[in-house]
């Protein structure tokens, strides 16, 4: 084969390996999904668009489900596994918290749902303190080895509105309980805090250890908007993670608000039937070590273009 044959090959692999690196990123989302109970999963509508939303998570948190059998969530898994049977190859499964709250009327559970094929689920922890949290977090210990750092842990925290400094600085003793349990130093935080506009200014943060231990990142920024309605404008929900290993792990600028009325082209009226907040996600760092060298090989590409 001669040589001006083959360079149009070799570009070929050399895209595959650097596109097929960025595929294989991980991604960690989280979700305020609203009084999520057996009435709101009988909506054709909702569970079709929470359906989309989630089959683009390896992992998501979701929050406020209300449901006390368990059956929203199944109708949910269920959609999930056939639109991944008619367009994918993965399978979803979940693990859930209790049902915890201020009164009967309002008990919630955390959920994870997670894709099989791509992660396990090792170990799950329900912090005990219910002085200190009204919703008491939900602490998972996960293993992938799709992702470069592999074992991590994720703790999902859906804050009380009126009790959210508090419960944003017991974080950190949550922190130190799962570090203990587990020996893992790779924690993230994720959630609904309530931590922005009138529930949580500037003047809180000075006393919580989770923005004044720098040893923790704030993922998602406090101008950002993580609301739907044009009432409010508020970072209420967020993504934070411990130490130097985990930060390294996550593809840069990855962490975001996904505006799912503007990727699915829905109607206001039809994102409020979801929920009044958009999801937030990051993503992780594939294992492959050929992502590694994804810079020169762009460069290559870039030569080889030029070349023919």
């Amino acid at each position: 084969m001669r040589r001006a044959h083959r360079l149009p090959l070799l570009l070929a692999f050399l895209s595959a390996v650097v596109w097929g690196g960025a595929l294989s990123e991980f991604r960690i989302c989280a979700y305020n999904v609203q009084n999520f109970n057996s009435k709101k999963a009988a909506n054709f509508k909702v569970v079709h668009t929470l359906t989309r939303i989630i089959s683009r998570c390896d992992i998501i948190l979701l929050q406020e489900v209300t449901d006390s059998d368990g059956s929203a969530i199944k109708k949910l898994l269920s959609s999930l596994n056939r639109y991944s049977g008619r367009y994918e190859s993965y399978h979803y499964s979940s693990v859930s918290s209790s049902r915890m709250g201020k009164s009967p009327d309002d008990m919630q559970k955390y959920v994870f749902i997670y894709r099989t094929e791509t992660v396990k689920v090792t170990d799950q922890y329900q912090y005990p303190d219910q002085k200190h949290f009204v919703r008491a977090p939900l602490a998972v210990h996960f293993h992938s080895d799709t992702t470069g750092i592999q074992d991590f842990v994720l703790v999902g925290l859906h804050a009380d509105k009126d009790n959210a400094v508090k419960e944003m600085d017991h974080l950190y003793d949550v922190f130190e309980k799962v570090l203990t349990k587990w020996n893992n130093e790779n924690v993230m935080f994720l959630g609904d805090f309530h931590a922005g506009c009138a529930h949580m200014t500037q003047l809180d943060k000075k006393n919580i250890r989770l923005f004044t231990n720098t040893s923790f990142s704030w993922l998602i920024g406090d101008k950002t908007d993580t609301t739907v309605t044009d009432k409010t404008s508020c970072a209420y929900d967020r993504i934070v993670v411990y130490g130097r290993s985990f930060l390294k792990a996550i593809t840069p600028f990855s962490a975001a608000v996904f505006n799912y009325a503007q990727q699915f082209k829905l109607t206001r009226t039809g994102v409020l039937m979801v929920s009044d907040h958009f999801p937030v996600e990051v993503r992780l760092k594939g294992s492959a070590p050929l992502i590694q060298a994804t810079p020169l090989l762009l460069l290559i590409i870039t030569a080889l273009h030029s070349f023919l």
